[in-house]
């Protein structure tokens, strides 16, 4: 009787020992588990982390990419700016130019109406002392025939 209590002891304890074996290796399946949950959490973290950092370079890329962009705008803008500006200096020195040389051409109009004019004048003066001088003649021719006229009168007389 006493050895088969201690044979049941002995059974029992080792089915103890058993159980306590079967629990320890649960607890180590369960550990392993979680174990491997955390790495794959952490994994997916990692991953997660990636894409987000993926997605911060893209995003980065993208505004570097609408920079460049708006500044070959603004220099495209710029360049275009000066462009029309030297197009309105040119169109306005063509215009002054221009402006210049219709005074000029006037000024010669002017200078040519005034020369003949003075011209004009000249010969009206001319053609008023031809008259005049003819008048003379004519008055003196006409005093000298009187004169004679009369010198006649007075020697018939």
């Amino acid at each position: 009787r006493q050895r088969e209590r201690e044979t049941e002891r002995e059974t029992e304890r080792e089915t103890e020992r058993e159980t306590e074996r079967d629990r320890q290796r649960q607890t180590e399946r369960e550990t392993d588990i979680e174990r491997d949950r955390e790495r794959q959490r952490q994994r997916e973290t990692e991953t997660e982390t990636e894409r987000e950092r993926q997605r911060q370079r893209e995003r980065d890329r993208q505004r570097e990419t609408d920079r460049e962009r708006q500044t070959e705008r603004e220099t495209d803008r710029e360049r275009e700016t000066e462009r029309d500006t030297e197009r309105d200096t040119e169109r306005d020195t063509e215009r002054d130019s221009e402006r210049d040389r219709e005074r000029e051409r006037q000024r010669e109009r002017d200078r040519e109406r005034e020369t003949e004019r003075e011209t004009r004048e000249t010969q009206r003066e001319t053609q008023r002392e031809t008259q005049r001088e003819k008048q003379r003649e004519r008055e003196t021719h006409t005093q000298t025939e009187r004169d004679r006229d009369t010198h006649t009168d007075r020697e018939r007389q």
